[in-house]
């Protein structure tokens, strides 16, 4: 397994990623024994960075990766989960927060975490459940920062969605290590200038930002929650279509436009769109580690057979960008 470097923190991370969110819902609503299968299995093949969240199932998947991690006790992994604060707490952030990690702590049996990633969507001025850039930098950072103190988390991260120019702010800012940045086949703005009036929101060139802050990146909806397979059908453990993050409005539009990119399959740039994806978000040489969520030990082997073929040749992007720019002008 290819391992990276994880910006400025110096960790050695797979390349591919262990997803444990509910949208695939393996580690939510999985059998256990799959669940200790698979995570057994990611780890021989070399799979040492694990992302998980309290809001993933209201904390059952932190409980079930704690547990398979006591029962393996592998040697060298890598944990990472979020805190997601309520607007009822923004008043008393710095206690929110610590709750919120005490209680992932304990789910998942470790006396710290190595990312703490905030998990609000960011904004200038903030509103609703999003926290502005002011609230960011001025409250979430310094009580993630009094965690690391107390040897609670090893580094400090942020999940990159909300307003474009308030991400900018905040990644420049330099505060955080790591950032979860929105990066497929139907988004590729953290890296390339959108076609004008793309349907998508177009995060100008997020890695740019990120490299020169040094903050390491952790890829994100790789496979737009599911529609870059190309199918609306879902697996029984998998959650509902979810919400779009960055592309269209909805999920139907989302798997209408991948289908459309089924020439780089039929053309033999990839076996699957699934593979076209993982390999296409592992491309990018400012991504550290991909995320693949997965509902079946088989979704798994999959996402780790197109992990080892490693990265999509310049054609299939050059093919890819002709076929994105039809999108061009179509309703998000």
């Amino acid at each position: 397994m290819e391992l990276r470097l994880l910006g400025r923190t110096g960790l050695q991370l797979s390349v591919l990623g262990f997803g444990c969110g509910a949208v695939g819902g393996l580690m939510v609503r999985g059998d256990p024994l799959d669940q200790e299968r698979t995570i057994a299995r990611a780890i021989d093949a070399g799979v040492n960075y694990f992302d998980t969240a309290v809001q993933y199932g209201n904390g059952e998947s932190e409980k079930n990766l704690g547990r398979v991690l006591q029962r393996l006790k592998p040697s060298n992994v890598t944990v990472g989960t979020k805190v997601r604060v309520p607007s009822s707490d923004f008043g008393g952030i710095t206690d929110a927060v610590a709750r919120s990690l005490e209680g992932s702590l304990a789910r998942l049996r470790l006396d710290r975490v190595d990312i703490f990633h905030l998990h609000n969507a960011i904004t200038e001025t903030g509103g609703g459940e999003a926290l502005s850039v002011g609230q960011v930098l001025g409250d979430v950072v310094p009580a993630f920062e009094r965690l690391r103190q107390q040897g609670k988390t090893r580094f400090l991260g942020l999940t990159a969605v909300g307003d474009t120019a308030a991400l900018h702010q905040v990644i420049d800012a330099r505060a955080f290590e790591s950032a979860q940045v929105v990066y497929n086949m139907l988004n590729p703005s953290a890296a390339v200038g959108l076609p004008r009036n793309y349907p998508a929101q177009d995060y100008g060139r997020l890695f740019d930002h990120t490299r020169a802050a040094g903050v390491g990146v952790v890829g994100i909806r790789v496979l737009a929650g599911g529609a870059l397979s190309g199918s609306a059908a879902r697996h029984p453990i998998a959650s509902p279509p979810p919400e779009p993050i960055g592309s269209a409005m909805n999920y139907d539009a989302d798997v209408a436009r991948a289908r459309r990119l089924m020439p780089l399959i039929e053309e033999g740039f990839a076996a699957s769109l699934t593979e076209a994806a993982t390999r296409f978000a592992l491309s990018h040489p400012a991504m550290g580690v991909i995320l693949v969520g997965m509902a079946t030990p088989q979704q798994f082997e999959d996402a780790l057979a197109a992990a080892q073929k490693g990265g999509l040749p310049p054609a299939a992007f050059d093919r890819l960008s002709a076929l994105q720019q039809a999108f061009a002008g179509e309703p998000r």
